[in-house]
């Protein structure tokens, strides 16, 4: 992130990007995470998450702690507080549902003249954004974005720390068809882990146990079905919904297997 920000000087070159990276060191995998992409381990059928999606709705409390402690970030045209709608100025003096950093769960109170200013975090789900601007919270780069026309700064707010969690391959016996699968949010926009699951074992038993290229072709049969067909209606999958408007990067990495290939 560090270095990032000397190109944006030194380059001229601005932009950021999440990260989902997996390292093998003695007998382990190192899966790190910092964004909206997402790792997942298929082992003899069963799902094992390998990540967590850092977003506006599950880093919540994070930001509104940040923004509790230093209200300087919010440019005195955002509150820190989330409500389950905008509040109107008809509304002055009534009470509303509200949470802030220290809540799960909901509360009233008496609606003030700052809760008319914009939240923080608005929207549900791939909607949701940090000061109306950006649906991810952890990443790299980013160190010029700011609100629309405005001179707030949203780096404040984003990390560039990861989640790392661990893997122990030594403690499992892995047979060919266990893989770590790697994917931007393109893939989980529109495809579930079942779903990929299926996938993945759909193709691998087409293929011979020892053939290496029967994982490059679950990684892309796993972007073609993201991405669906297009229609005149645009790129629909096969259920006729919305194909994956995003990109789409896809790794699938075996755990197991002969061991004759690299």
């Amino acid at each position: 992130d560090d270095e990032i920000e000397r190109e944006r000087v030194s380059q001229h070159l601005s932009g950021g990007c999440c990260a989902l990276a997996a390292v093998y060191l003695l007998g382990k995998f190192y899966v790190a995470n910092a964004g909206d992409s997402r790792a997942i381990i298929i082992r003899n059928g069963e799902i094992i998450p390998m990540s967590r999606e850092f977003t506006p709705e599950t880093e919540r409390q994070r930001l509104q702690f940040l923004a509790f402690l230093r209200p300087e970030l919010l440019g005195k045209e955002f509150t820190h507080l989330e409500f389950p709608r905008r509040i109107q100025p008809k509304e002055l003096g009534k009470k509303t549902l509200y949470r802030d950093q220290n809540m799960n769960g909901w509360a009233y109170k008496k609606i003030e003249e700052d809760d008319l200013k914009f939240p923080l975090i608005y929207g549900e789900g791939k909607k949701a954004r940090v000061m109306a601007t950006i649906g991810v919270t952890r990443g790299l780069g980013d160190h010029d974005l700011k609100v629309f026309s405005s001179n707030i700064h949203i780096k404040p707010f984003l990390s560039c720390f990861p989640e790392v969690r661990v893997y122990d391959l030594t403690q499992y016996e892995h047979c060919p068809d266990d893989v770590l699968v790697l994917g931007t949010d393109g893939l989980w926009d529109v495809t579930n882990d079942k779903e990929v699951a299926g996938v993945v074992m759909e193709v691998l038993t087409s293929y011979e146990p020892n053939d290496p290229c029967r994982y490059t072709m679950v990684a892309q049969e796993l972007v073609v079905r993201s991405r669906g067909v297009l229609k005149e209606r645009g790129w629909r999958l096969a259920n006729d919904k919305l194909g994956s408007g995003d990109d789409i990067s896809v790794f699938v990495i075996p755990l197991g297997g002969p061991g004759n290939y690299t």
